[in-house]
């Protein structure tokens, strides 16, 4: 059986996200962001959300692993920063429901959505800048870098929250980086 954690950020939906991947039959398991990735076992990592980026303890280190990743808002912001992109304040800040277009249908992330989705994302901070090597996979209205994807490295991130019900196709995000995670 597959394994994917989900490397706590200290995020308010966190819990939702080892949910939704434990609703899809995935072994699963949350873990503090101070876990060391050579302490973890597992197939894919999941970086939740969370409030501050002073807060995210070893994630950084999941990312030199070979081992794919999905950052989720927080997760996904630290990913950019920490390979070279760029994160600062969104215009809208606070969770609203976002109309989201997938600019890259062939995406193994996001690319199921094409043409466009509705999700439910925070825009108090966003990814201003892609870092080396990713693609832009989806933009809205208030946000340029909805979504982006580094397929060489399995580098994925999401501005928003597919594991909320406000989200109309989070499952199939889970789905599609299961199917990533299977493919190794």
């Amino acid at each position: 059986m597959t394994k994917i954690v989900v490397v706590d950020n200290h995020g308010q939906f966190t819990h939702l996200e080892r949910r939704a991947l434990r609703d899809l039959g995935v072994d699963t398991e949350l873990i503090d962001n101070d876990t060391p990735p050579e302490e973890v076992d597992a197939d894919g990592v999941v970086l939740s959300g969370g409030p501050d980026m002073d807060r995210i303890g070893k994630s950084p280190e999941y990312l030199r692993t070979d081992m794919p990743v999905l950052g989720i808002c927080l997760g996904m912001q630290l990913i950019a920063e920490e390979l070279g992109g760029q994160v600062g304040s969104g215009e809208y800040g606070g969770y609203a429901d976002v109309s989201v277009d997938i600019v890259d249908e062939d995406d193994p992330l996001t690319g199921s959505l094409h043409p466009e989705t509705r999700v439910w994302a925070s825009h108090a901070d966003e990814v201003t800048a892609l870092p080396e090597g990713f693609e832009l996979t989806a933009k809205s209205d208030v946000c340029d870098v909805e979504a982006m994807s580094d397929t060489d490295r399995d580098l994925y991130g999401v501005q928003w929250h597919p594991e909320v019900a406000h989200t109309e196709e989070g499952d199939e995000i889970f789905e599609n980086f299961l199917s990533i995670c299977e493919s190794q």
